[in-house]
């Protein structure tokens, strides 16, 4: 009884403060920093996937063969997904001991001043080894905001939110990704125009360059934003707490005699998802943009327009998959994404293999539609409710940068390195399959989390 007055006070206070002008303002900043930040972040990643896959070949490793140069390209992408876990740890943290806001304003700088920087390498036949050194340092650098900007931007929009729409909201997250992708394609697009020895000599920085001033705005924003209803409510506990337990000689601390799994079934939970969404993702926007221009030779802008047509429809697929969360629950909606990437694997290859613009864009399309927009937009909801309010954006963050590192991350570097063992694509289909399937079994094991109060203590198991 005591539980469920307190669920019904801590939802009243968040209704409370969202209906008033001053809140409902708040909402929107918190809305518009958090959308624009991760389109920060993944224009940053798409930027980078794509010129891992169309110009860091001949730039950074101008004397590898062509698939040896997208396996050196795909390796340097890796790293960036290594610091993230790192980042997801040292940031969720901070995030919560000291609060969302401060954390994500971090992230933003230390992601917009790596990625500018990014554009400042000299080439290889510049100062040799030490491109593709000051590449990989900069990755890293990337990666440890980036490793906290996803989840805290996430757990901010779901803190925010109310409670029957949770699901639609926190989509904004992906909306943000999608964004991010939308505007790399577009740069991309049109630095592609340009003659072949322009684009490689100075080309090719100008998007990266130009990303300081999306990190700039969305700086100045979050600088004026406002701590989560959750967060603050969550103080207001702690505080009460330490009282309590200052005016009492006796404090009870129960015995946690629960076991590992239980313990832990929340994070692994949030792993299994994460490999199942990440994985095909990165080897859709990724893995299979290069493929397409470096192993069958279709002209750069093929994959390029297929990106571009992706990340307009996602503005659509997103939010519509996010209602279908809070319609039909997280668990169902997430499961049919899993199976539909299955089946997607074996006849996406077969028909990208015909090399014609026609077939590859849309094949590109769907294969961006299913991994890289829909399932990310449930996702987002699902990860927030699975957490406790104590350690909220450690565990996620930390659980969705570790389920990355064993899926995206690696995933182009592996599929690149199965396509130069085998020459054959059908090693990639199966794992992409396996993946996917990853993420179908762990829905099983999941619990619905739809309507959970976000201001509990404990993980939903």
């Amino acid at each position: 009884m005591a539980t469920q007055l307190n669920i019904e006070a801590n939802q009243q206070a968040a209704q409370e403060r969202l209906s008033t002008p001053e809140g409902k303002k708040d909402f929107r900043r918190a809305i518009f920093s958090c959308w624009l930040g991760t389109t920060m972040e993944y224009a940053d990643f798409a930027l980078y996937g794509l010129a891992a896959g169309i110009i860091f070949g001949d730039v950074f490793f101008p004397d590898a063969t062509p698939i040896m140069a997208l396996l050196s390209s795909f390796a340097a992408y890796s790293v960036g997904f290594i610091a993230r876990p790192i980042g997801a740890l040292f940031f969720g943290w901070l995030g919560d001991k000291h609060g969302r806001k401060m954390v994500m304003v971090i992230t933003i700088a230390l992601m917009g001043l790596s990625t500018t920087l990014i554009g400042a390498i000299p080439s290889h036949a510049q100062i040799g080894v030490w491109a593709p050194v000051c590449l990989v340092i900069l990755r890293f650098a990337q990666g440890l905001g980036a490793g906290a900007e996803l989840s805290g931007g996430t757990v901010m929009l779901g803190e925010y939110a109310p409670v029957k729409r949770r699901g639609l909201v926190s989509s904004i997250i992906a909306l943000g990704s999608n964004s991010g992708t939308l505007l790399a394609s577009m740069i991309w697009l049109i630095v592609l125009q340009m003659d072949k020895e322009s684009l490689m000599s100075w080309g090719w920085r100008i998007p990266f360059l130009g990303s300081i001033l999306i990190a700039l705005a969305a700086l100045f924003i979050r600088q004026h934003m406002r701590e989560t209803p959750v967060f603050e409510r969550q103080k207001e506990q702690l505080a009460e707490e330490r009282r309590l337990a200052l005016e009492s000689d006796a404090v009870a601390h129960p015995v946690d005699n629960r076991s590992f799994w239980q313990k832990t079934r929340a994070f692994w939970t949030m792993v299994g998802l994460r490999i199942g969404e990440n994985g095909p993702s990165y080897l859709a926007q990724g893995f299979i943009i290069g493929y397409v221009t470096k192993i069958l030779l279709v002209d750069k802008s093929v994959p390029t327009t297929a990106v571009l047509i992706a990340s307009i429809l996602g503005f659509a697929i997103i939010p519509f998959a996010g209602w279908l969360s809070d319609k039909f629950g997280r668990r169902i909606v997430y499961r049919w994404f899993c199976f539909l990437l299955m089946l997607y694997a074996v006849p996406a290859f077969m028909l990208l293999d015909s090399r014609e613009p026609m077939i590859v864009i849309p094949t590109i399309v769907i294969g961006m539609g299913l991994a890289s927009l829909g399932i990310f937009g449930v996702q987002a909801a699902w990860g927030v409710e699975l957490f406790g309010v104590r350690n909220r954006y450690t565990k996620m963050a930390f659980a969705k940068e570790l389920g990355s590192i064993l899926s995206g991350g690696t995933a182009p570097l592996v599929a690149s390195a199965l396509l130069s063992w085998t020459g054959h694509w059908w090693p990639i289909a199966v794992y992409f399959i396996a993946m996917a399937c990853i993420g179908l079994v762990t829905t099983f094991f999941a619990p619905e989390t739809r309507g959970r109060d976000l201001n509990l203590p404990e993980d939903a198991i």
